[in-house]
């Protein structure tokens, strides 16, 4: 599987008409604008840079300009696993063949960076261009160290320029001082919250999947046995244990790897901030799972 510098064949360019977009137009002020126009020009006609799809199951079978392989990646439609190898591809392509696949692998990713700035923008007090030139770097450095065996390839890159902006901010926090006449108790920064949370986050992640939620959540926090769960879910107490065990260490991998600390908080329970709904969701999911059809039945007691 290739990609390469598509030629100005009508089978490949973008429907477009008119003048490039990016014709008659001043260079953007702030990074990330910059890094959008610096993808638009690569697409441009005659001759954008293209992606062969052919050979990538769920591609189109032909060269793909970025600008519509962007479009599929970004599309929910669009198989978790194709987005993975459509992504380990970008990521060999932006070591190996240099900048213009660093700002394709860029603009490629940019909804989700621009999602991420914005979530961090409420913790940053300096200028919002340092904090999205520190995104950017810790999205590129990334690039050359992340384990291209591993699932989730852009989201640990976008995950890598947050953590990034976190660290510059600390930073700069602790070059400020502040006067004070008295002193009171401030809550700590994030992530502190309530190992609900936490599991519910990894979920949004998509560090672990609901089931392993329910395992966890319900056999470590809520007392049930692993045998009671095990028989809701129709597996056995061994498969029931094996797989929680193999979803505890994926998720304390990723705790200590920073990819749960800005993933937005919101409550698997439509419409309540309340972590109690997230219990509440548990028993309902239980309750409604549907026993995999490769698993044994229980077999076995009491494993806590």
């Amino acid at each position: 599987m290739t990609m390469t510098t598509a030629k100005p064949a009508a089978s490949i360019r973008p429907a477009r008409t008119g003048e490039p977009r990016s014709a008659g137009r001043g260079w953007p002020s702030t990074p990330l604008d910059a890094a959008q126009r610096a993808f638009d020009l690569l697409v441009c006609p005659p001759a954008p840079l293209a992606f062969d799809g052919r050979g990538f199951k769920g591609l189109p079978n032909r060269l793909l300009a970025l600008d519509e392989l962007k479009k599929i990646l970004i599309d929910d439609r669009t198989p978790r696993s194709v987005r993975d190898e459509v992504w380990r591809e970008l990521v060999v392509r932006a070591r190996r063949d240099g900048p213009a696949w660093v700002i394709a692998a860029v603009g490629i990713a940019m909804p989700g960076i621009r999602r991420m700035a914005g979530l961090l923008a409420a913790g940053w007090h300096g200028d919002s261009s340092d904090r999205d030139s520190e995104m950017l770097l810790g999205f590129i450095a990334r690039l050359r160290t992340v384990d291209l065996r591993e699932e989730r390839i852009a989201g640990k890159l976008i995950d890598a320029g947050a953590r990034a902006v976190k660290a510059a901010r600390e930073r700069q926090e602790d070059l400020d001082t502040i006067r004070v006449h008295a002193t009171w108790s401030m809550p700590p920064q994030q992530p502190w919250d309530h190992p609900d949370w936490v599991l519910a986050r990894a979920v949004k992640a998509a560090i672990i999947s609901p089931d392993e939620y329910l395992l966890i959540a319900a056999t470590r926090l809520d007392d049930t046995g692993l045998a009671a769960v095990a028989d809701k879910l129709g597996i056995s107490v061994p498969v029931a244990g094996a797989w929680r065990r193999k979803a505890e260490w994926r998720l304390a991998a990723a705790i200590r790897a920073g990819e749960v600390d800005w993933v937005p908080l919101v409550p698997l329970a439509q419409g309540s901030p309340d972590p109690d709904a997230v219990g509440d969701l548990s028993t309902a999911a239980v309750d409604a799972a549907v026993p995999p059809a490769a698993t044994a039945t229980s077999s076995g007691t009491g494993v806590r």
